[in-house]
Parts: structure tokens; C-alpha cells; sequence
């Protein structure tokens, strides 16, 4: 019974992202059809074209790091985490790890931020 709940939970995603990939595509393809064929006077795209248009953006702009694991393992927490980490005890320090390893499991991510 558990097994079928989540089948159907798995599928009904499956087809939302599907729906949400295709919806993003005719959004675009509507947007360079409308806009910039009127303002950059380029030619008119097929739904494919603003298919392929996305998967470039993603590819040159959005890479294919672990999602969700990049803002915690490997980055730099910036200057106020910094700070924060240098007035922390020795205990706090590790309460701290440790919460950000039990995070980054969650994202699939066995890595330890970098805290030095």
C-alpha cells in the first residue's frame, strides 16, 4: 500500500515537472516571438528552438553543480559567518559543523563547509 503512495507521488511529480519544462518553453517561445522579433528584428522561433534556447541558458549560465549542496560544502559563508565563526567556543564550533552535516546529507552532499 506504502508502495503505491509513492509510486503515484513519484509519477505525479514526474508529470508536473514535465508540464513545467514544457509550459517554461512556450512561455519563452512566446516572449522572442512577441518581443524580440519586434525590437532586435530577429526571426520568429518554433517551440524547439526556445526548448534548445533554454537547455543553453542552463548550460551557460545555471551549470550542472549538485543542486542545493553548493551553499553549503565548498562556498564561502562571506564575512558575517566569518565573524560569527570566530567568536564561537570550541563547542559551539563543532554544534555548528555538525548541524551542517546532518544538512548536507540531506542534499545528498557528504562534504564539511569549509569553516577556517
Amino acid at each position: 500500500m506504502k508502495n503505491t503512495f509513492w509510486i503515484k507521488k513519484i509519477l505525479g511529480f514526474a508529470c508536473l515537472a514535465v508540464a513545467f519544462v514544457f509550459g517554461l518553453s512556450w512561455i519563452v517561445m512566446q516572449l522572442w516571438n512577441q518581443v524580440a522579433v519586434a525590437v532586435l528584428h530577429v526571426s520568429p522561433i518554433t517551440y524547439w528552438q526556445a526548448a534548445g534556447l533554454l537547455i543553453l541558458a542552463k548550460i551557460l549560465f545555471g551549470g550542472f553543480g549538485k543542486s542545493g549542496c553548493g551553499s553549503c560544502c565548498g562556498k564561502g559563508f562571506g564575512k558575517e559567518m566569518k565573524e560569527k565563526w570566530g567568536n564561537m567556543s570550541p563547542e559551539e564550533k563543532e554544534a555548528f559543523k555538525q548541524q551542517w552535516r546532518n544538512k548536507c546529507r540531506t542534499w545528498q552532499c557528504n562534504d564539511t563547509p569549509n569553516m577556517h
